[in-house]
């Protein structure tokens, strides 16, 4: 049921020669994500002092010359092309999801009733229904030993799990405002071809899916406290494009000569409430030319505030309002101490980490939430939070902009 195995062949895979319990991972999905992911899974058992050895056992995909190629390139062991064979086999513990969202909820069901412990990548699924349906089974499977968590990256930063830990200490008091843009701009393009982001039945949703998860959940992690209303804007900028002549690569693909409907939002714009009374509001779009990953949040409290860029990921602003004015003011934390979150088994002070690292932290959270029988954050029902607050926001903008609470 999920649980770590001595070591065999396949365990050389993961380079840590050490004799400790494997936890063999099995991996859907090879590209942008997947390439993140093994990443995360190669290097945890270098830099930390893991309780288990992560051993990437097999990677599946359709395409059986790509994901073997896939598979020496990232590092696992062996190829798989179909994602029921991966889940049957013996030397995997761990399934890690990193396919388009309307895959989700079928691999991430199937897994956990075959005993075996889930990473999913976010958003956790394409509907609320599904993820309902995910949340419960993940509960189920919690009771038997199983965890079950989504990959909300974000919350792995030094600087923003430093955030979290200053707002929970109550250095910015009673919070009173939260605002958050996530910008890119690789759609500007009307001639980006139609891949599969920009179909619903595929992704679910567009940038709101894409983007918005993201800071809906870093939101709600640093407030400490759910979204429980929205009022909304969607929009979809061009709605012809034209149809791939391939696969696509990460954020890139090649485009043919006719044309398909792009079917998802292109930009979202909304507020919302937390139950606190505090105010929000968020930004997504792919469409901020000359914004290639562009992620800021804000938090404004009685007591002070705190501010995180991530083009500047190592870096939390803070305000301290209990300070005299004279020599109040924004002061930067370089969050590259030892004693900050995650920087223990790191560089030296001042030497910083990148977007990369989320992916090795994640894994060594995951890793301690199987070995010590927790349950590691963010769980699949902070995941069904987010796609509550998403399904919201679609459903306000579609009724002209009215104030729509998130289900419960």
């Amino acid at each position: 049921m999920g649980q770590p195995h001595e070591g065999d062949e396949a365990g050389d895979r993961s380079g840590t020669g050490s004799d400790k319990p494997a936890l063999g991972v099995g991996m859907v999905g090879y590209a942008f994500m997947g390439a993140a992911h093994s990443q995360g899974w190669r290097t945890a058992g270098h830099v930390f002092d893991l309780p288990l050895r992560p051993v990437l056992a097999a990677v599946c995909g359709r395409d059986a010359t790509a994901v073997r190629t896939a598979a020496d390139q990232l590092g696992w062991a062996a190829a798989e092309t179909d994602w029921r064979a991966l889940i049957a086999r013996d030397d995997v513990d761990i399934v890690d999801i990193c396919t388009p969202g309307d895959s989700h909820a079928e691999i991430a069901l199937a897994a956990l009733a075959a005993g075996k412990h889930v990473l999913c990548e976010k958003p956790l699924a394409n509907t609320v229904g599904e993820a309902e349906a995910m949340a419960e089974a993940a509960r189920a499977a919690g009771d038997r030993g199983q965890v079950a968590m989504v990959g909300f990256n974000y919350r792995r930063l030094p600087a923003a799990a430093l955030a979290r830990t200053m707002v929970a200490e109550g250095r910015i008091g009673h919070l009173r405002h939260v605002r958050v843009t996530y910008l890119q701009d690789w759609l500007v393009d009307p001639q980006f071809p139609l891949t599969w982001r920009l179909r619903k039945e595929s992704a679910g949703s567009g940038a709101l899916g894409d983007l918005g998860a993201h800071i809906v959940d870093l939101a709600q992690y640093l407030a400490g406290e759910p979204v429980v209303g929205v009022s909304a804007l969607t929009e979809t900028f061009v709605r012809e494009r034209p149809l791939p002549t391939g696969a696509s690569v990460g954020l890139s693909a090649s485009a043919g000569g006719h044309l398909g409907p792009v079917t998802v939002d292109d930009a979202a714009l909304f507020t919302g409430r937390f139950g606190s009374g505090a105010l929000a509001s968020f930004e997504a779009t792919r469409y901020a030319t000359g914004r290639k990953n562009s992620l800021r949040i804000e938090l404004n409290g009685e007591k002070g505030s705190l501010a995180f860029d991530l083009e500047r990921l190592n870096e939390l602003s803070y305000y301290d309002g209990t300070e005299p004015g004279t020599r109040a003011g924004f002061r930067r934390i370089l969050v590259t101490e030892p004693d900050h979150p995650y920087l223990e088994a790191w560089w030296p002070p001042g030497h910083g980490l990148g977007y990369e690292h989320t992916f090795v932290h994640q894994a060594r959270d995951l890793v301690h939430a199987i070995a010590e029988g927790g349950r590691p954050l963010p769980s699949f029902a902070d995941g069904l939070q987010v796609q509550r607050v998403l399904a919201a926001v679609e459903e306000s903008a579609a009724k002209n902009s009215v104030y729509t609470p998130t289900a419960s």
